[in-house]
């Protein structure tokens, strides 16, 4: 079976009639305040032909809240990205950067992973 065949909780079939897969992420009512975010930034090259990326995960409240977060990050930086599946993506290196940016927007971040 293909990997575009599969969806992320491992469900293939289902008998009830009314089931429906949502695998969307999450969009939280209200967005949390700045202080109250727990945000990680860390860089990655998985699936992404030795490219870094710097990602930006950890982020709870509204789809649009995000993307404005990622747009000022985006324009911030002066490179391209994305926002994608509650994360937000930053073409490069930019890890100590963000945490610059972010920690003075009010948030607190931290840098994860190696």
């Amino acid at each position: 079976m293909s990997n575009k065949n599969k969806n992320k909780n491992g469900l293939v079939y289902s008998t009830n009639p009314d089931f429906s897969v949502d695998s969307s992420v999450p969009d939280y009512g209200v967005t949390l305040p700045p202080q109250q975010q727990n945000l990680k930034v860390f860089l990655d090259k998985k699936l992404r032909a030795g490219k870094k990326v710097t990602l930006i995960t950890g982020f709870n409240g509204t789809t649009a809240d995000l993307e404005a977060l990622g747009k000022m990050l985006k324009s911030k930086c002066g490179v391209g990205g994305t926002v994608k599946d509650g994360e937000i993506m930053i073409q490069g290196d930019f890890r100590d950067k963000i945490i610059e940016l972010l920690t003075a927007a009010g948030y607190k971040a931290k840098k994860a992973g190696g």
